[in-house]
């Protein structure tokens, strides 16, 4: 039951005929999981705890990063640093205290999933990575519960329900991972500010669809976005019988064919004393490049593994990139082909280094 204040808070909801006085009750009473508090997650857990869903989970284990505040805009330049998941539960707290928030400051893997996910009705997936979303979709057939699918990229996004009502996974969508390194995150090549708030304002929307049974829910259809024609489609695809899903991967990370080597990593502060002694290598994109560069040979990423056999075994080679996670990659590549070379990573990117 709700109480007089809960009623008067959630007044616009009641006036809908189609929600009414039922639909809120049944909010109310539902349990929701977010995977990550970023950049899909944010605008996810900001309308859920508005619109007055009971228990709201949030599983994430990252802190609050000054890049973050271009699109995850519930953090401010006070929070850098902090936890995503207890900063973002605190705040809205604020905005909606008839809201139970558990917060979960750790890692999503295959140890917690099970138990954490048969607490919850519903969950909405809020990652940025292959591993994650396989291990989200397979828990998620484990323990029967409907999944809320979100991505973005660039500026385009998508939005999907998987496993409600005996319908399609995001297995039957995509069986396979794509191949390593062929898919970048926002990290390496950007992300327009506004798309992720749109993006996980339609997950927002599927969950309360889906609590208080009106309109039509992203069942076995793909819902894709472009933020720079404001051109929506939606595909529909149909359940795969063949994919059975009896236990959880041994290991996502391995089945998504991420197998990153190890790297010595090299501090901004150190390459800076002695940048002569070195040789830099540069894997961004040419208009990275061509916006800020400290010298060095630049090859992209996509072309590296042509140009290795290019590369000097007289000097140290420090391999940069925007964040360090591309020039890991590259890392990986030149191993592969070339012995010789004494490789280090540039801790950070470049992003640090001004």
């Amino acid at each position: 039951m709700l109480s007089k204040e809960e009623k008067i808070q959630y007044s616009r909801h009641i006036l809908l005929d189609e929600i009414g006085l039922i639909g809120q009750e049944k909010l109310k009473s539902t349990k929701v999981l977010v995977i990550g508090a970023g950049g899909l997650g944010c605008p996810v857990l900001q309308y859920l705890t508005a619109a007055g869903v009971g228990t709201i989970g949030v599983i994430d284990h990252d802190v609050v990063d000054q890049t973050n505040l271009q699109r995850q805009i519930i953090y401010t330049i006070d929070d850098l640093g902090k936890s995503k998941a207890e900063v973002i539960s605190e705040r809205l707290s604020k905005l909606n205290p008839f809201v139970f928030f558990k917060v979960y400051n750790e890692k999503l893997n295959t140890d917690n999933v099970l138990d954490l996910f048969s607490i919850y009705d519903i969950v909405v997936d809020g990652s940025d990575n292959f591993p994650t979303r396989y291990l989200v979709n397979d828990a998620c057939v484990l323990t029967d519960t409907p999944l809320v699918f979100g991505s973005i990229f660039k500026f385009q996004g998508q939005v999907s329900v998987f496993n409600y009502q005996n319908g399609p996974t995001y297995r039957c969508l995509f069986p396979d991972p794509p191949t390593p390194n062929t898919v970048p995150n926002c990290s390496e090549i950007g992300v327009l500010g506004v798309l992720p708030g749109i993006i996980g304002s339609l997950q927002a929307n599927e969950v309360l669809k889906m609590i208080t049974g009106i309109g039509d829910v992203l069942r076995g259809k793909l819902l894709y976005f472009d933020t720079l024609t404001l051109q929506q489609q939606i595909l529909s695809f149909k359940k795969n019988d063949t994919i059975k899903i009896y236990q959880l991967e041994d290991n996502y990370d391995f089945f998504c064919g991420i197998n990153e080597v190890m790297v010595e990593e090299i501090s901004v502060s150190e390459v800076k004393k002695n940048i002569e002694k070195f040789q830099i290598l540069d894997v961004r994109s040419y208009s990275e490049f061509q916006n800020f560069n400290i010298g060095g040979m630049h090859i992209p990423l996509e072309k590296l593994t042509d140009k290795i056999s290019t590369l000097d075994n007289q000097k140290q080679i420090i391999v940069c990139c925007a964040s360090g996670i591309r020039s890991k990659k590259a890392i990986q590549m030149i191993k592969e082909h070339r012995n010789d070379l004494d490789v280090l990573n540039l801790k950070g990117g470049l992003s640090s280094y001004h």
